[in-house]
């Protein structure tokens, strides 16, 4: 079962990664156990996992930011994962209307888990639940930040580690 689960997983967040962000129409609403395998892959690439809210004014200001590196590097081991805390009864009016209203062609994922305490300490024990959080990893590199990123922040961590 837990296999199948992973292939159907992967089905979809591929289907989500081939859409344009011109043509965006659905996003994947996984859980912690479906989103916990994409914090610890052990491969040569470096992940960008970013926790927003399309309410959170932080987050809003930060996404161009994190566009802009997903675009510069979308050709190298860099792999980009936005994950979406929003209200699954608003993926169509809000947050769908968000991505394409901000052109996002990062990976969009939405994190349908109420029982948040249980995961967040999970994605990193320094996690107070606030957002934005960001968890930056590769093999044995693991960095987690609460809060806002820069540019050039997030830059000079992706130059250093790829």
């Amino acid at each position: 079962m837990r296999l199948f689960t992973m292939i159907l997983l992967a089905a979809i967040v591929f289907t989500a990664c081939t859409e344009t962000k011109e043509e965006k129409t659905s996003i994947a609403t996984v859980n912690f156990e479906q989103l916990k395998p994409l914090l610890h892959k052990q491969m040569d690439t470096l992940y960008i996992v970013n926790f927003w809210a399309s309410w959170c004014n932080p987050c809003v200001k930060e996404i161009p930011d994190f566009e802009k590196i997903n675009a510069e590097y979308k050709n190298k081991k860099v792999k980009m994962l936005m994950v979406s805390l929003d209200f699954p009864k608003q993926v169509e009016t809000k947050v769908i209307p968000f991505i394409k209203e901000h052109k996002m062609a990062a990976e969009v994922v939405l994190l349908f888990d109420p029982n948040a305490n249980a995961w967040i300490n999970e994605v990193s024990p320094e996690w107070t639940g606030s957002i934005p959080a960001t968890l930056i990893y590769k093999n044995d590199f693991r960095s987690f930040r609460e809060g806002t990123y820069t540019y050039e922040e997030l830059k000079q961590i992706v130059e250093s580690k790829i």
